[in-house]
Parts: C-alpha cells; sequence; structure tokens
C-alpha cells in the first residue's frame, strides 16, 4: 500500500512539473510570436488578449493578462471540476495561473517580423505546449474544457470545437482592429489544432484485425493491455487454404504501438492490419480523467 501510494504521489510531481514546463513554454511563446504579429491564440488566451486590446485601444486602459485569464477561465473551470476530474482540474489550474503570471513577468522577446514565420511557428508551438498538458491528463484551460467534456461525454474527439469557438473570436477581432491579423490568427490556430490532433490521440480510435494461429493469446494480451475486447473471426488463408482465425478488436489510438507490440510478443507470426476509426456507436472502455 505505501508502495503505490508512493508511486502515486512521484507521478502526480512530475505531472506538475510537466504541466509547469507547458505553462513556460506557453508564455515565451506569447511574449515572443503572439505579441510580435499581434496574432491571437484562440481560447481564453485569444479572449483575453482581445479584451486587452479593446481596454488599450477605446479606453487607454492597460489590464493585466493575469486577471483577464482568471476570470474568464472561472467557468470552464467549474466544468473541469464538475464533470472531468479533481486532479485534472488542480493541474489545469496550476496550469492556467502559472501560463498567466509568467507571460505578466517575461519580457517580449520577438524572434521574427515574418507575420507568416510567427503563424506557423507559434501554432506549433502552441500545439506542442497544450498536448504536453493534455498528455498528463490537463489543459491549458478555456475551450480545451469544454473538448475534453464533450470527448469525454460523445466519446469522440472533440477538438476541432474549439476551432469553431476560436473563429468567432477572430471574426470580432477582424472587425475592430483588421482582417489581416485575424486571419493570420486562423494560421496560427489551425496550426495548433493540427499539432494537437498529431500528439494528443487519447479520443482517437484504432480498428485491429489480427490474423493468428493463437487467438486467445491474443484477445488476453489486447485485454490485459487496454481493459478492451475482442471478436474471434473464423477464417481460410486464400494461399495455403488452411484454417485462420482473426482477431478483431477497437483500441485507443494512443495505445495501438503498444498493443501491436504486446500481440507480436505473443504471436510473432501475427499479421496485424492497423486501420483509422472515425466513430464507434456502443460500449467502448475509455480510461477516465482522475
Amino acid at each position: 500500500m505505501v508502495k503505490i501510494k508512493k508511486v502515486n504521489e512521484d507521478g502526480l510531481i512530475w505531472r506538475i512539473i510537466v504541466v509547469a514546463l507547458a505553462s513556460l513554454l506557453m508564455a515565451l511563446n506569447i511574449n515572443t510570436f503572439v505579441h510580435a504579429g499581434g496574432l491571437l491564440p484562440g481560447g481564453a488566451s485569444g479572449l483575453t488578449l482581445l479584451l486587452q486590446e479593446i481596454f488599450l485601444k477605446f479606453f487607454n486602459i492597460k489590464l493585466p493578462y493575469t486577471l483577464i485569464n482568471l476570470l474568464i477561465n472561472a467557468f470552464p473551470v467549474y466544468i473541469g471540476f464538475r464533470f472531468i476530474g479533481k486532479k485534472f482540474t488542480f493541474l489545469s489550474c496550476w496550469c492556467i495561473v502559472l501560463t498567466s503570471v509568467l507571460a505578466d513577468i517575461l519580457p517580449s522577446l520577438p524572434v521574427t517580423n515574418d507575420i507568416l514565420l510567427i503563424s506557423i511557428f507559434g501554432g506549433l508551438i502552441n500545439g506542442v505546449a497544450i498536448s504536453m498538458c493534455l498528455l498528463k491528463d490537463a489543459t491549458s484551460g478555456g475551450t480545451d474544457f469544454i473538448a475534453i467534456y464533450l470527448s469525454e461525454k460523445k466519446g469522440i474527439d472533440s477538438f476541432s470545437v474549439p476551432l469553431g469557438i476560436n473563429a468567432c473570436i477572430l471574426i470580432a477581432a477582424g472587425f475592430l482592429f483588421g482582417w489581416d491579423k485575424a486571419l493570420y490568427s486562423i494560421i496560427f490556430q489551425y496550426v495548433s489544432t493540427a499539432m494537437i490532433r498529431l500528439i494528443y490521440r487519447k479520443y482517437q480510435k484504432a480498428t485491429l484485425f489480427i490474423v493468428t494461429n493463437k487467438p486467445k493469446e491474443v484477445c488476453d494480451v489486447i485485454s490485459r493491455e487496454s481493459n478492451h475486447g475482442a471478436t474471434v473471426l473464423e477464417g481460410e488463408g486464400s494461399y495455403e487454404h488452411c484454417e485462420r482465425n482473426v482477431v478483431y478488436s477497437v483500441v485507443s489510438s494512443e495505445e495501438t504501438s503498444r498493443i501491436v507490440r504486446v500481440i507480436k510478443e505473443a504471436d510473432p507470426q501475427a499479421f496485424v492490419n492497423v486501420l483509422k476509426t472515425e466513430r464507434v456507436v456502443g460500449r467502448f472502455y475509455q480510461r477516465p480523467t482522475d
């Protein structure tokens, strides 16, 4: 019992460290690429920067990033605490607060004035930072809370939803401050979302077709490694005209590499076909967020 508790504590400490590094990366990205290009990164951060610009331009009031960002994230944090998980919400709050404070205190260090490069590479860095949080069961706040909530409820990858919400923010920015920066911000956000979907695959699914002579062993390792079931189909090899078993299973995309490895350990002669799955209807085990 003591050993398990120690492992859990070490795991939480490691998650806190990774989320802190992601927060630092996000704050640096805001104070280099985002500010240099005058872009809006989307989500709570984008809305915060938009409100800062509105108050500065129309009322000549400079509002601190931290204050606005914390107020905007109050309701998404409630959603996380109420419907997703307490540790998840704690780590997300840690990310929100740390990113906000660092964005206020770190100096602005422009890397380039080429706005297209800023949009692309700023989006890449933003996507990597957010993915670091997501991989440790946390989020950078704002629309990510909504995406994870919908993914948990619907069992689908909902990280395209923030892109639509962010488009509304950017349209407002276009009307107020000009369309050039708004359109470049859309490029920034699209690249960021593409990077998240490339790295973070918890809510994406893959179908496995395994041709094997050891169906029981293959089903056992799938169940042990992923907590997913499998269906055994009887078939015939077209070349040797002998009986073959086909094991069919749907797993999370993030588990695929590990499961394929243990399948090959159980049956080195197994033939494994991995297919991208768009949607699953029915019972599908999803690892809960703590």
